[in-house]
């Protein structure tokens, strides 16, 4: 067996935590598990559930296969997330993005927040905007605040979890918080009147190694000590990166599927963003703003769908034949969040044409996001919708310009080697994929553009 090390990628996800043992050498994974997250009721209302996901990381650890020949532990976590933590390590407050709750305070925290010029950060509903939160958190729960002495964003939350070492880093500091002006790289007249950069640790690179894992973690998992952990990233800029480390001075455009659909334009205008329109600059890792836009298109497609069944083509021309339309939205956010989504001449369809349908929104969605940034150069599809068996294809029908192209399953080894200063494997090789043209379907976008309009 090869004795060659190992990086362990940690992925949190709003939907999924991830734990992959990847083989930098070989240019492989060569294991991976996972586990569907929950949101648990903390005193203060909803909260992420770090106590399960920690209890189970470790737990995986302990059984993982080839455990002895991790090297380099790299965290990855969702956006709008951070944890509020005491001078003696306690955990005060995870709050889930999702609650309610911070929506008490949107009025007098509208009159504080920073132009969007400045942020290019929108105004996002519930705590989808960071600084909403720990402003909820300041006003309304005053005791608990006081008592917090350091604000983790999330990524770094896990690497302080297995290193005992704090940090901040910039990918998940500017993704919609409210906290980051990403032209001039500094913190926001906002944190700064509410005075939250003392509580943010001090920042690093991504891929800087902030110190070898906790003595207990080695004692619960039998990680080798010697393991080191890196500060770790947002995780669609971890897709984002997989692409950039090639061609930061080329223009092209990253789908990051999953929960979230995000559309990330290199070398994009800033200037195209609409903050009705859900669009921001999120933060590379080198610190350069990127043009964005997105949708929550896995929380939609889910709510199409309705089940776990492929599309086929069949069920594709059946569903536009027959007229069967989803029109925005079926999430709290995205372009069209505030509208209540539906589904035109839906009676009778099976689940392989409920795919189909859910394939089809996800294409036009995505291929109007694409437009709005003007995007150019080619389109490159991470995430579960790489792996859909029509939508690149039908992706590639409803652009009027760039080549999208996949890659093969397990192709992150790169950013894995990049995030854990590991040498590189051979560069991925994209596929590019064929436009699956079929009739009317030019002309069912347009109408779904037009009805979008009549709204």
């Amino acid at each position: 067996m090869s004795e060659t090390p190992l990086i362990a990628i940690f992925d949190v996800g709003k939907t999924n935590a991830k734990l992959s043992l990847v083989d930098v050498a070989a240019g492989r994974e060569t294991w991976s598990v996972r586990r569907a997250n929950a949101v648990v009721q903390g005193a203060g209302g909803r909260e992420l559930d770090v106590e399960g996901i920690e209890t189970w990381l470790l737990e995986s650890l302990r059984t993982a296969p080839g455990k002895e020949r991790i090297a380099v532990f790299v965290p990855i976590a969702h956006g709008a997330a951070a944890v509020l933590v005491d001078l003696e390590g306690e955990i005060l407050a995870a709050p889930d993005y999702e609650d309610t709750c911070f929506d008490e305070v949107s009025a007098e925290y509208a009159l504080l927040r920073d132009p969007y010029s400045t942020t290019f950060s929108p105004s996002l509903p519930h705590g989808l905007n960071l600084g909403r939160q720990l402003f909820h958190l300041q006003m309304r729960r005053p005791e608990l605040f006081g008592r917090a002495a350091h604000v983790l964003l999330y990524p770094q939350y896990w690497a302080w979890r297995l290193s005992g070492v704090m940090a901040s880093e910039v990918t998940s500091l500017g993704t919609h918080t409210d906290l980051w002006r990403p032209y001039e790289r500094v913190y926001s007249g906002l944190a700064r009147k509410q005075g939250w950069p003392r509580m943010l640790p001090p920042q690093r690179s991504a891929s800087d190694r902030l110190g070898r894992i906790r003595d207990s973690v080695v004692a619960a998992t039998g990680v080798p000590a010697a393991c080191e952990v890196a500060c770790g990233i947002h995780d669609s800029n971890a897709s984002y990166l997989r692409f950039l480390i090639d061609r930061e001075r080329e223009a092209f455009t990253v789908v990051s599927s999953g929960t979230w659909t995000i559309v990330m334009a290199n070398r994009g205008d800033l200037r195209r963003l609409r903050e009705d329109r859900d669009m921001l600059a999120n933060v590379n890792a080198f610190g350069a703003p990127v043009a964005t836009a997105r949708y929550m298109g896995g929380r939609e497609y889910e709510a199409i769908a309705r089940g776990g069944e492929e599309p086929t083509i069949d069920a594709v021309v059946d569903v536009m034949s027959r007229g069967v339309m989803a029109l925005p939205s079926f999430a709290s956010a995205g372009p069209y969040s505030g509208r209540s989504g539906r589904i035109e001449s839906s009676a009778d369809l099976d689940g392989a044409q409920r795919a189909a349908l859910a394939t089809l929104y996800s294409t036009l969605m995505t291929s109007l996001l694409i437009e709005s940034l003007g995007s150019a150069g080619e389109i490159f599809v991470d995430g579960p919708l790489a792996r859909n068996p029509l939508f690149p294809r039908l992706l590639a029908a409803c652009v009027p310009v760039g080549t999208v192209r996949t890659y093969a399953e397990g192709g992150g080894t790169r950013v894995a080697a990049h995030l854990g200063r590991e040498r590189a494997p051979v560069a991925d090789v994209p596929l590019s994929v064929a436009p699956l043209r079929l009739p009317g379907l030019l002309d069912y976008q347009a109408n779904w553009r037009h009805r979008l309009e009549e709204k």
